[in-house]
C-alpha cells in the first residue's frame, strides 16, 4: 500500500540507533506525523519498513519492549493524540515490523510537546498556517453537528415523514436485510435521526416540517442563477423556504435546471451524435457533493451559477483539511459522515471516495476538461466547462468502449491521452494526481498490453499515444496530426525548414511547422545541434539556427 493521507512508513533506523537505543530526533519526527494524522482523519504509522523496498530489511527482528517504549515516548511528545499499538507482524520475507494506529481528535486540536500544530496533506506532514488553524477548529465542531440533539420530540413531526424515510430505506438494495426488517422508529434511530426521543440536527434536516427546519442555525438553502453571454443575470430560482428534505431538494433542482440539459450535436457518419453540455450523472454528483460536504456551521447558501460555457457550484466551507485540488481524485474525507451514509444508502451518491472518479470518467468519455475546484476558508467552488475539446476523440473513445472492457481508471487515463494526442509520462502522472510514475502502471499497463496505446522514449522522455493501428482499424475519419510524429521524421522536417529558411529561431521554426508542441521542436533542435547537423549564431536570448556546412552540401547533392 502506498503512503498517503492515512498511512506512513518509517524505517527502523528512524527510531533506534546502532546500539538499539531510541533516537530522540527520530521520535520527534514520529510525533509530528502523529499530530498531523490526529488533526485530519487519523492514520497508521508502520515502523520497520524501508521506503524504497516497501518491505522490512532481511533478518530484521523486533522486541515487544521496543514497540512499547516507542509508544510511551511518543505519548510524551504529543498532546491530545490517542494511540493504539498493534502486534509485531512478520513480513513474507521473514522480517518483522509493527504499526501504531493514531486516532483522529474529535473535539480538540492535537499539538506536539512544544505547542506546534501539523496537518496531513497527501503523503506530507505540513505546519498548520493561521487559516488552517481556524479551519481546523471549525472542522472539529462541524464533525459533531449532525448528532447534536434539538429540543424537538419525534412525536412532533408528521407520521408520514417517518414512514417516507423508512420506506425509502427499505426500497434500497444498498441496505442490509436486517436493517430493512426494523420498525420505522428503529430505522430512524439506526441512522442517528433521533437521540433519546429528540431529533438531531440530521433528523431535522430529513424529517422535520418547514417551520422546524427554519430553526436550524444554518439550514440547507440553494440559489440557481442563469447568466447570458454578457454574464448578465437572466433567470433565478431559489429554495429557501425549508420545505424539502435533501432528496426532495435534489430532485427539484434537477427538474428546474433546464439550462443544464442542453446538448451539442456533431456528425457521426449518416447520423448526428448528441452530447449533453453536462452529463446528468456529473450534475447529480456535483450537487450531492455540495450538499454532503457543506459546512452546516457556516452561514451561506449553495449557489449554482450557469454561464454560456460553464457552470459553477459553490457551497459554504472550504475543502476539508488534507484535501487539495491536486489530490482530490485519490483522497477521501467525510465532513458529515452520517449524512453521507444516508445519501449513499438512498442511492443518491456513489460509494465513499468514488464520486470524483466517476466525474473524471464522464469528462474523459466526452473529451471535456476535468472540473476545476477552488477553495478558501469560507467556500468551495467547482467549475465544469461544457466545451468538447476534441470531437474526434469522442468518436474514438466510443469505438474503444464498444470493443474493449476497460476499468474506470483506464478510461480516465485513456481520455487524457486521447485529448492530448501524445503526452509525457510525467505530465500524465500529474494530470491523474499520482505521486509517482510507479502508480501510473495500474492505469496504463492493460492499455499497453492490449495495444490500445503505445509508448515511445525512455525514463523522463517516455510518452504515450493511441496506437495508430487501432485508429486505422476504427475506420473513423480522424485527421492526421504532427503532434504524434516520430522524432526522426521531425528532425528531417526541421532540416527541410532550415534548408529553405536558414538563420531562424526555434519559435520561428515552430511557427512554420505548425501542429506540434514547441517543446518537441526545441528538443529535436538541441539534439541536431549536438549531432553537428545544425549550427547556431547569436546569444542565448536571440539565438538562430542553420544547417551545418557538411549538411548543406549533402542537401545540395540530394537536390
Amino acid at each position: 500500500m502506498e503512503e498517503g493521507i492515512g498511512i506512513d512508513y518509517k524505517s527502523l533506523k528512524k527510531v533506534v540507533d546502532s546500539s538499539g537505543k531510541l533516537k530522540s530526533e527520530g521520535l520527534r519526527d514520529l510525533a509530528v506525523t502523529s499530530v498531523a494524522f490526529a488533526n485530519v482523519r487519523g492514520g497508521k504509522i508502520v515502523i520497520g519498513i524501508e521506503d524504497k523496498d516497501k518491505q522490512p530489511p532481511l533478518n530484521q527482528t523486533l522486541s515487544v519492549k521496543l514497540a512499547n517504549d516507542t509508544v510511551t515516548r511518543l505519548k510524551s511528545l504529543c498532546f491530545n493524540v490517542g494511540f493504539l499499538l498493534g502486534e509485531i507482524e512478520t513480513h513474507s520475507n521473514g522480517s518483522q515490523f509493527f504499526s501504531i494506529t493514531v486516532y483522529p481528535t474529535l473535539k480538540s486540536v492535537a499539538t506536539t510537546a512544544d505547542g506546534k500544530i501539523y496537518i496531513r496533506i497527501g503523503d506530507q506532514c505540513q505546519p498548520a498556517r493561521s487559516e488552517d488553524i481556524v479551519r481546523l477548529a471549525s472542522e472539529k465542531d462541524a464533525f459533531q453537528w449532525e448528532l447534536q440533539p434539538r429540543n424537538i420530540s419525534y412525536t412532533e413531526i408528521p407520521e408520514i415523514n417517518l414512514q417516507w424515510f423508512a420506506d425509502e430505506i427499505r426500497k434500497s438494495d444498498r441496505v442490509k436485510t436486517n436493517i430493512k426488517e426494523l420498525s420505522d422508529i428503529e430505522i430512524i434511530e439506526h441512522y442517528n435521526l433521533i437521540d433519546k426521543g429528540k431529533l438531531t440536527n440530521l433528523g431535522v434536516l430529513w424529517l422535520a416540517t418547514a417551520a422546524q427546519r427554519s430553526r436550524l442555525v444554518y439550514p440547507l438553502t440553494v440559489q440557481y442563477i442563469v447568466y447570458d453571454d454578457l454574464e448578465k443575470k437572466i433567470r433565478k430560482e431559489d429554495w429557501q423556504d425549508y420545505s424539502k428534505n435533501p432528496k426532495e431538494l435534489l430532485l427539484e433542482i434537477e427538474k428546474e435546471a433546464i439550462e443544464l440539459t442542453y446538448y451539442d450535436e456533431f456528425p457521426q457518419g449518416l447520423f448526428r451524435n448528441k452530447i449533453r453540455h453536462y452529463d446528468e450523472r456529473l450534475i447529480r454528483e456535483l450537487l450531492i457533493n455540495a450538499i454532503a460536504h457543506k459546512s452546516y456551521t457556516i452561514s451561506g447558501d449553495i449557489f449554482i451559477k450557469v454561464y454560456q460555457d460553464r457552470f459553477e457550484i459553490t457551497n459554504p466551507g472550504g475543502l476539508p483539511l488534507g484535501i487539495t485540488k491536486d489530490n482530490i481524485l485519490h483522497t477521501t474525507y467525510r465532513r458529515n459522515p452520517h449524512l453521507i451514509r444516508i445519501l449513499h444508502d438512498l442511492k443518491l451518491m456513489e460509494g465513499e471516495g468514488t464520486g470524483y472518479n466517476l466525474i473524471y470518467e464522464i469528462t474523459s468519455r466526452d473529451a471535456k476538461a476535468f472540473p476545476i475546484p477552488t477553495s478558501d476558508y469560507n467556500a468551495t467552488s467547482v467549475t465544469q466547462y461544457s466545451k468538447i475539446l476534441d470531437e474526434e476523440a469522442v468518436l474514438l473513445l466510443d469505438f474503444i468502449a464498444k470493443n474493449y472492457q476497460l476499468s474506470q481508471k483506464e478510461f480516465i487515463a485513456l481520455g487524457v491521452i486521447t485529448r492530448h494526442k501524445k503526452i509525457l509520462a510525467t505530465q500524465l502522472t500529474k494530470e491523474l494526481q499520482l505521486t509517482d510514475e510507479d502508480r501510473l502502471r495500474s492505469y496504463i499497463s492493460r492499455l499497453s498490453s492490449q495495444s490500445i496505446i503505445i509508448n515511445r522514449g525512455e525514463k523522463k522522455g517516455r510518452e504515450y499515444l493511441v496506437n495508430p493501428k487501432l485508429i486505422a482499424s476504427s475506420k473513423i475519419n480522424i485527421k492526421p496530426t504532427l503532434k504524434t510524429i516520430e522524432q526522426p521524421r521531425l528532425k528531417a522536417l526541421i532540416e527541410e525548414v532550415l534548408k529553405i529558411t536558414p538563420n531562424i529561431s526555434i519559435k520561428t521554426i515552430h511557427s512554420k511547422i505548425g501542429d506540434i508542441d514547441i517543446s518537441d521542436v526545441r528538443k529535436c533542435v538541441y539534439k541536431l545541434v549536438k549531432e553537428d547537423v545544425l549550427e547556431t549564431s547569436g546569444a542565448k536570448t536571440d539565438r538562430s539556427y542553420f544547417l551545418a556546412k557538411k549538411k548543406r552540401i549533402e542537401k545540395e547533392k540530394e537536390k
